[in-house]
Protein backbone atom coordinates (compact mmCIF):
# COMPACT_ATOMS: atom_id res chain seq x y z
CA UNK A 1 0.00 0.00 0.00
CA UNK A 2 1.25 3.50 -0.88
CA UNK A 3 0.33 6.60 1.11
CA UNK A 4 -0.26 9.47 -1.29
CA UNK A 5 0.42 13.19 -0.72
CA UNK A 6 0.47 16.22 -2.96
CA UNK A 7 3.79 17.35 -1.49
CA UNK A 8 6.24 15.26 0.49
CA UNK A 9 9.02 17.00 2.39
CA UNK A 10 11.98 14.79 3.33
CA UNK A 11 13.67 16.15 6.43
CA UNK A 12 12.42 17.74 9.64
CA UNK A 13 14.99 20.50 10.13
CA UNK A 14 14.54 24.23 9.56
CA UNK A 15 14.28 23.81 5.79
CA UNK A 16 11.67 21.09 5.86
CA UNK A 17 9.59 22.65 8.63
CA UNK A 18 9.56 26.11 7.08
CA UNK A 19 8.64 24.72 3.67
CA UNK A 20 5.44 23.32 5.16
CA UNK A 21 4.78 26.58 7.00
CA UNK A 22 5.40 28.68 3.86
CA UNK A 23 3.14 26.46 1.74
CA UNK A 24 0.22 26.96 4.09
CA UNK A 25 0.94 30.69 4.37
CA UNK A 26 0.83 30.89 0.57
CA UNK A 27 -2.59 29.27 0.58
CA UNK A 28 -1.65 25.78 -0.55
CA UNK A 29 -4.66 23.53 0.15
CA UNK A 30 -3.29 20.15 -0.89
CA UNK A 31 -1.95 17.39 1.35
CA UNK A 32 1.52 17.75 2.88
CA UNK A 33 3.69 15.24 4.70
CA UNK A 34 7.02 15.70 6.48
CA UNK A 35 9.13 12.53 6.70
CA UNK A 36 11.95 12.75 9.23
CA UNK A 37 14.44 10.09 10.24
CA UNK A 38 14.52 11.46 13.78
CA UNK A 39 12.22 10.68 16.68
CA UNK A 40 11.22 14.28 17.30
CA UNK A 41 9.10 16.98 15.72
CA UNK A 42 11.13 19.68 13.89
CA UNK A 43 13.51 21.52 16.22
CA UNK A 44 16.34 24.05 16.13
CA UNK A 45 19.85 22.64 15.80
CA UNK A 46 22.06 25.67 16.68
CA UNK A 47 21.33 25.50 20.44
CA UNK A 48 22.38 21.83 20.61
CA UNK A 49 26.08 22.65 21.04
CA UNK A 50 25.36 25.54 23.42
CA UNK A 51 22.27 25.99 25.62
CA UNK A 52 20.93 22.44 25.28
CA UNK A 53 24.33 20.80 25.87
CA UNK A 54 24.87 23.04 28.90
CA UNK A 55 21.42 22.19 30.27
CA UNK A 56 20.24 25.81 30.13
CA UNK A 57 17.42 25.21 27.64
CA UNK A 58 15.00 22.26 27.72
CA UNK A 59 14.20 20.47 24.49
CA UNK A 60 10.64 21.82 24.41
CA UNK A 61 12.06 25.31 23.86
CA UNK A 62 13.97 24.08 20.81
CA UNK A 63 10.83 23.07 18.91
CA UNK A 64 10.28 25.15 15.78
CA UNK A 65 6.52 24.96 16.34
CA UNK A 66 4.43 23.44 19.18
CA UNK A 67 3.53 19.77 18.61
CA UNK A 68 -0.12 20.56 17.89
CA UNK A 69 0.80 23.07 15.16
CA UNK A 70 1.34 20.42 12.49
CA UNK A 71 -2.03 18.74 12.97
CA UNK A 72 -3.77 22.12 13.14
CA UNK A 73 -2.27 22.99 9.72
CA UNK A 74 -3.12 19.56 8.26
CA UNK A 75 0.56 18.63 7.91
CA UNK A 76 1.19 14.91 8.40
CA UNK A 77 4.36 14.46 10.46
CA UNK A 78 5.96 11.01 10.23
CA UNK A 79 8.95 10.48 12.54
CA UNK A 80 11.34 7.50 12.35
CA UNK A 81 10.96 7.53 8.55
CA UNK A 82 14.37 7.59 6.81
CA UNK A 83 13.96 7.76 3.03
CA UNK A 84 16.32 5.27 1.37
CA UNK A 85 15.01 5.10 -2.20
CA UNK A 86 13.27 7.26 -4.78
CA UNK A 87 11.33 6.15 -7.85
CA UNK A 88 11.26 9.37 -9.87
CA UNK A 89 9.19 7.87 -12.69
CA UNK A 90 6.44 6.67 -10.34
CA UNK A 91 6.87 9.67 -8.00
CA UNK A 92 7.36 7.51 -4.98
CA UNK A 93 9.78 7.26 -2.05
CA UNK A 94 10.49 4.26 0.14
CA UNK A 95 11.58 4.49 3.74
CA UNK A 96 13.90 2.26 5.74
CA UNK A 97 10.86 0.69 7.40
CA UNK A 98 9.56 -0.42 3.99
CA UNK A 99 6.70 2.10 3.72
CA UNK A 100 6.01 3.65 0.30
CA UNK A 101 4.88 7.27 -0.04
CA UNK A 102 3.64 8.74 -3.31
CA UNK A 103 4.06 12.43 -4.13
CA UNK A 104 3.04 15.03 -6.65
CA UNK A 105 6.11 17.12 -5.77
CA UNK A 106 9.04 16.21 -3.56
CA UNK A 107 11.10 18.66 -1.48
CA UNK A 108 14.39 17.13 -0.37
CA UNK A 109 15.49 18.81 2.87
CA UNK A 110 17.40 15.91 4.40
CA UNK A 111 20.38 18.03 5.42
CA UNK A 112 23.56 16.19 6.33
CA UNK A 113 24.99 13.61 8.66
CA UNK A 114 27.87 14.36 11.00
CA UNK A 115 31.16 13.29 9.47
CA UNK A 116 32.97 10.72 11.55
CA UNK A 117 36.63 9.97 12.05
CA UNK A 118 38.01 7.53 9.49
CA UNK A 119 40.81 6.28 11.71
CA UNK A 120 40.97 3.29 14.00
CA UNK A 121 38.86 3.49 17.13
CA UNK A 122 36.24 5.79 15.62
CA UNK A 123 33.48 3.46 16.79
CA UNK A 124 34.54 3.10 20.43
CA UNK A 125 32.18 4.07 23.23
CA UNK A 126 32.87 7.62 24.29
CA UNK A 127 33.35 8.90 20.72
CA UNK A 128 30.54 11.34 19.91
CA UNK A 129 29.19 13.72 17.30
CA UNK A 130 26.97 16.78 17.88
CA UNK A 131 24.34 16.92 15.16
CA UNK A 132 21.02 15.68 16.57
CA UNK A 133 19.18 15.73 19.86
CA UNK A 134 19.93 12.02 20.24
CA UNK A 135 23.66 12.76 19.81
CA UNK A 136 23.63 15.34 22.59
CA UNK A 137 21.53 13.17 24.90
CA UNK A 138 24.11 10.39 24.55
CA UNK A 139 26.87 12.91 25.18
CA UNK A 140 25.09 14.14 28.32
CA UNK A 141 25.14 10.64 29.78
CA UNK A 142 28.90 10.37 29.27
CA UNK A 143 29.70 13.88 30.49
CA UNK A 144 28.84 12.98 34.07
CA UNK A 145 31.76 10.53 34.21
CA UNK A 146 34.22 12.51 32.08
CA UNK A 147 36.75 15.24 32.79
CA UNK A 148 39.23 15.18 29.89
CA UNK A 149 37.67 15.94 26.51
CA UNK A 150 39.31 15.84 23.09
CA UNK A 151 37.46 17.71 20.34
CA UNK A 152 38.36 16.98 16.74
CA UNK A 153 37.68 20.05 14.62
CA UNK A 154 38.22 23.78 15.08
CA UNK A 155 35.15 25.02 13.21
CA UNK A 156 31.93 26.44 14.61
CA UNK A 157 30.62 23.19 16.12
CA UNK A 158 33.94 22.17 17.63
CA UNK A 159 34.60 25.58 19.19
CA UNK A 160 31.03 26.08 20.43
CA UNK A 161 31.16 22.67 22.08
CA UNK A 162 34.60 23.38 23.52
CA UNK A 163 33.39 26.66 25.01
CA UNK A 164 30.33 25.01 26.52
CA UNK A 165 32.29 22.15 28.10
CA UNK A 166 34.98 24.49 29.44
CA UNK A 167 32.20 26.46 31.10
CA UNK A 168 31.09 23.22 32.73
CA UNK A 169 34.55 22.68 34.18
CA UNK A 170 35.86 20.12 31.72
CA UNK A 171 39.49 19.96 30.59
CA UNK A 172 39.29 20.49 26.82
CA UNK A 173 41.76 20.03 23.98
CA UNK A 174 40.87 21.02 20.41
CA UNK A 175 42.63 19.19 17.57
CA UNK A 176 42.54 21.05 14.24
CA UNK A 177 44.17 19.77 11.05
CA UNK A 178 44.47 23.24 9.48
CA UNK A 179 47.08 25.81 10.52
CA UNK A 180 44.35 27.99 12.03
CA UNK A 181 40.89 27.81 13.58
CA UNK A 182 37.77 28.61 11.53
CA UNK A 183 39.85 28.34 8.37
CA UNK A 184 36.82 27.60 6.14
CA UNK A 185 34.66 30.47 7.36
CA UNK A 186 36.86 33.33 8.56
CA UNK A 187 40.06 35.17 7.72
CA UNK A 188 43.39 35.01 9.55
CA UNK A 189 42.70 37.97 11.87
CA UNK A 190 39.52 36.40 13.24
CA UNK A 191 41.26 33.02 13.51
CA UNK A 192 44.09 34.44 15.60
CA UNK A 193 41.72 36.39 17.85
CA UNK A 194 39.46 33.38 18.46
CA UNK A 195 42.48 31.17 19.16
CA UNK A 196 43.79 33.62 21.79
CA UNK A 197 40.38 33.85 23.44
CA UNK A 198 39.96 30.10 23.73
CA UNK A 199 43.50 29.62 24.99
CA UNK A 200 42.90 32.30 27.62
CA UNK A 201 39.87 30.31 28.80
CA UNK A 202 42.03 27.25 29.38
CA UNK A 203 41.44 25.34 26.14
CA UNK A 204 44.47 23.54 24.75
CA UNK A 205 44.45 24.29 21.00
CA UNK A 206 46.53 22.04 18.72
CA UNK A 207 46.83 23.35 15.16
CA UNK A 208 48.17 21.45 12.13
CA UNK A 209 47.45 18.28 14.09
CA UNK A 210 45.83 15.10 12.85
CA UNK A 211 44.36 12.23 14.86
CA UNK A 212 46.01 8.95 13.87
CA UNK A 213 43.83 6.71 16.03
CA UNK A 214 41.65 6.49 19.10
CA UNK A 215 42.63 3.84 21.60
CA UNK A 216 40.42 2.27 24.21
CA UNK A 217 40.11 -0.08 27.14
CA UNK A 218 37.22 -2.54 27.37
CA UNK A 219 35.62 -0.97 24.32
CA UNK A 220 35.74 2.60 25.62
CA UNK A 221 37.95 5.43 24.36
CA UNK A 222 40.72 6.40 26.75
CA UNK A 223 43.31 8.20 24.60
CA UNK A 224 43.91 9.87 21.26
CA UNK A 225 47.17 9.33 19.40
CA UNK A 226 48.22 12.08 17.00
CA UNK A 227 50.02 11.58 13.70
CA UNK A 228 53.27 12.82 15.26
CA UNK A 229 53.04 10.08 17.89
CA UNK A 230 51.91 12.20 20.84
CA UNK A 231 49.36 10.48 23.07
CA UNK A 232 46.61 12.47 24.82
CA UNK A 233 44.45 11.00 27.56
CA UNK A 234 40.71 11.35 26.98
CA UNK A 235 37.48 10.38 28.72
CA UNK A 236 35.46 11.75 25.81
CA UNK A 237 36.19 12.32 22.12
CA UNK A 238 33.84 14.68 20.27
CA UNK A 239 34.04 14.86 16.49
CA UNK A 240 33.11 18.18 14.87
CA UNK A 241 34.69 17.94 11.40
CA UNK A 242 31.71 18.90 9.26
CA UNK A 243 28.81 17.09 7.65
CA UNK A 244 28.26 14.88 4.63
CA UNK A 245 25.17 16.01 2.69
CA UNK A 246 22.48 13.33 2.48
CA UNK A 247 21.91 13.04 -1.27
CA UNK A 248 22.60 9.41 -2.17
CA UNK A 249 18.98 8.47 -3.01
CA UNK A 250 18.87 11.45 -5.38
CA UNK A 251 22.20 10.60 -6.99
CA UNK A 252 21.14 7.00 -7.63
CA UNK A 253 18.13 8.13 -9.68
CA UNK A 254 20.09 10.61 -11.78
CA UNK A 255 20.27 13.93 -9.95
CA UNK A 256 23.43 15.93 -10.54
CA UNK A 257 25.50 15.92 -7.36
CA UNK A 258 28.84 17.09 -6.07
CA UNK A 259 29.31 18.35 -2.55
CA UNK A 260 25.51 18.25 -2.34
CA UNK A 261 22.71 18.01 -4.90
CA UNK A 262 22.84 20.65 -7.61
CA UNK A 263 19.78 22.88 -7.90
CA UNK A 264 18.88 25.99 -9.89
CA UNK A 265 17.86 29.40 -8.54
CA UNK A 266 14.40 28.03 -7.65
CA UNK A 267 15.76 24.99 -5.82
CA UNK A 268 14.87 22.60 -8.66
CA UNK A 269 17.02 19.52 -9.24
CA UNK A 270 17.51 17.91 -12.64
CA UNK A 271 14.77 15.42 -11.73
CA UNK A 272 11.15 16.28 -12.53
CA UNK A 273 9.04 17.50 -9.61
CA UNK A 274 11.95 17.26 -7.14
CA UNK A 275 13.35 20.30 -5.32
CA UNK A 276 16.17 20.38 -2.77
CA UNK A 277 16.94 22.97 -0.10
CA UNK A 278 19.13 23.69 2.90
CA UNK A 279 22.40 22.10 3.97
CA UNK A 280 22.34 19.46 1.21
CA UNK A 281 21.68 21.83 -1.72
CA UNK A 282 24.49 23.00 -4.00
CA UNK A 283 23.24 26.22 -5.56
CA UNK A 284 24.40 29.16 -7.68
CA UNK A 285 24.43 32.22 -5.45
CA UNK A 286 24.52 35.87 -6.58
CA UNK A 287 26.67 36.84 -3.59
CA UNK A 288 29.22 34.17 -4.56
CA UNK A 289 29.59 35.51 -8.12
CA UNK A 290 27.11 32.89 -9.28
CA UNK A 291 29.32 29.94 -8.40
CA UNK A 292 27.85 26.77 -6.95
CA UNK A 293 28.04 26.82 -3.18
CA UNK A 294 26.53 24.78 -0.34
CA UNK A 295 25.48 26.89 2.64
CA UNK A 296 25.00 25.47 6.13
CA UNK A 297 22.88 28.05 7.90
CA UNK A 298 19.39 28.52 9.28
CA UNK A 299 18.96 31.70 7.24
CA UNK A 300 19.70 29.88 3.99
CA UNK A 301 17.41 26.96 4.82
CA UNK A 302 14.51 29.26 5.64
CA UNK A 303 15.07 31.44 2.57
CA UNK A 304 15.29 28.46 0.22
CA UNK A 305 12.14 26.97 1.76
CA UNK A 306 10.28 30.17 0.94
CA UNK A 307 11.60 30.16 -2.62
CA UNK A 308 10.49 26.59 -3.21
CA UNK A 309 7.08 27.13 -1.56
CA UNK A 310 6.42 30.12 -3.80
CA UNK A 311 7.46 28.14 -6.87
CA UNK A 312 5.12 25.27 -5.94
CA UNK A 313 2.28 27.75 -5.45
CA UNK A 314 2.93 29.48 -8.77
CA UNK A 315 4.18 32.69 -7.19
CA UNK A 316 7.04 34.81 -8.48
CA UNK A 317 10.40 34.39 -6.70
CA UNK A 318 11.95 37.15 -4.64
CA UNK A 319 15.58 38.25 -4.87
CA UNK A 320 18.12 36.34 -2.81
CA UNK A 321 19.36 38.18 0.25
CA UNK A 322 22.95 38.35 1.39
CA UNK A 323 23.82 35.25 3.47
CA UNK A 324 24.57 35.70 7.15
CA UNK A 325 25.80 33.42 9.90
CA UNK A 326 26.45 33.53 13.62
CA UNK A 327 28.29 31.66 16.35
CA UNK A 328 28.20 32.03 20.13
CA UNK A 329 31.27 30.80 22.01
CA UNK A 330 30.90 31.82 25.66
CA UNK A 331 31.50 35.60 25.62
CA UNK A 332 32.25 35.69 21.89
CA UNK A 333 29.40 36.70 19.61
CA UNK A 334 30.58 36.27 16.05
CA UNK A 335 28.25 37.50 13.28
CA UNK A 336 29.15 37.20 9.61
CA UNK A 337 27.54 38.60 6.49
CA UNK A 338 28.56 37.77 2.93
CA UNK A 339 31.15 35.36 1.52
CA UNK A 340 34.83 36.17 1.98
CA UNK A 341 35.72 34.26 -1.20
CA UNK A 342 38.94 35.32 -2.93
CA UNK A 343 39.41 38.43 -0.81
CA UNK A 344 42.74 40.20 -1.20
CA UNK A 345 42.90 42.05 2.11
CA UNK A 346 41.29 42.51 5.51
CA UNK A 347 40.34 45.86 7.01
CA UNK A 348 39.94 45.93 10.79
CA UNK A 349 37.53 48.46 12.29
CA UNK A 350 37.58 48.94 16.05
CA UNK A 351 40.01 47.67 18.64
CA UNK A 352 40.73 43.94 18.75
CA UNK A 353 42.26 44.39 22.21
CA UNK A 354 38.85 45.46 23.51
CA UNK A 355 37.23 42.36 22.07
CA UNK A 356 34.74 44.41 20.07
CA UNK A 357 35.57 44.97 16.41
CA UNK A 358 34.75 44.07 12.83
CA UNK A 359 36.79 42.75 9.93
CA UNK A 360 35.86 43.70 6.37
CA UNK A 361 37.00 41.38 3.59
CA UNK A 362 37.92 43.37 0.50
CA UNK A 363 38.33 42.37 -3.13
CA UNK A 364 39.33 44.98 -5.72
CA UNK A 365 38.63 47.78 -3.21
CA UNK A 366 35.07 46.62 -2.60
CA UNK A 367 33.74 45.06 0.61
CA UNK A 368 32.45 41.53 -0.07
CA UNK A 369 31.96 40.23 3.49
CA UNK A 370 32.21 41.38 7.10
CA UNK A 371 32.84 39.57 10.38
CA UNK A 372 31.61 41.32 13.55
CA UNK A 373 32.88 40.26 16.98
CA UNK A 374 30.73 41.43 19.90
CA UNK A 375 29.72 44.32 17.63
CA UNK A 376 26.00 44.12 16.78
CA UNK A 377 25.84 47.75 15.65
CA UNK A 378 28.39 47.10 12.92
CA UNK A 379 26.51 43.97 11.91
CA UNK A 380 23.33 45.99 11.37
CA UNK A 381 25.28 48.48 9.28
CA UNK A 382 26.93 45.64 7.38
CA UNK A 383 23.54 44.21 6.42
CA UNK A 384 22.53 47.62 5.12
CA UNK A 385 25.68 47.70 3.00
CA UNK A 386 24.47 44.71 1.01
CA UNK A 387 20.72 45.34 1.07
CA UNK A 388 20.28 49.13 0.59
CA UNK A 389 21.89 50.31 -2.67
CA UNK A 390 21.55 54.00 -1.78
CA UNK A 391 23.69 53.40 1.31
CA UNK A 392 26.32 51.24 -0.37
CA UNK A 393 28.86 53.94 -1.19
CA UNK A 394 28.79 55.55 2.25
CA UNK A 395 28.95 52.27 4.14
CA UNK A 396 31.55 50.80 1.82
CA UNK A 397 33.82 53.71 2.70
CA UNK A 398 32.98 53.38 6.41
CA UNK A 399 34.22 49.79 6.44
CA UNK A 400 37.30 50.66 4.37
CA UNK A 401 38.47 53.13 7.02
CA UNK A 402 40.25 51.15 9.68
CA UNK A 403 42.34 51.28 12.80
CA UNK A 404 44.48 48.47 11.41
CA UNK A 405 44.80 46.85 8.03
CA UNK A 406 46.37 43.64 6.79
CA UNK A 407 46.92 42.13 3.39
CA UNK A 408 45.76 38.53 3.58
CA UNK A 409 48.12 35.95 2.17
CA UNK A 410 46.61 33.11 4.19
CA UNK A 411 43.33 31.42 3.32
Amino acid sequence: MTMQFDIIIVGGGHGGAHTAVALRQSGFKGSIAILTAEADAPYERPPLSKEYLAGRKPFERLLIRPPEFWADRAVTLRTHERVVAIDAARRQVTTESGVNFGYGDLVWAAGGEARRLSCGGHDLDGVHTVRTRADVDRLHRDMAISERVIIAGGGYIGLETAATLTGLGKQVTVIEASPRLLSRVAGPSISRFVEREHRSNGIDVRLSSVIDRVEGVAGRACRVVLADGESLSADLVIVGIGIDPVVEPLRIVGAATGNGVIVDELGMTMLPNIHAIGDCALQPHPFASGRLIRIESVQNAVEMSGTVARALCGEAPVARSVPWFWSHQNDLRLQTIGFALDHDREVIHGNMADGRFSVAYVRDDHVIAIDCVNDPRSFVEARSLFSAPTENQRLDQRFLISTSETTSTER
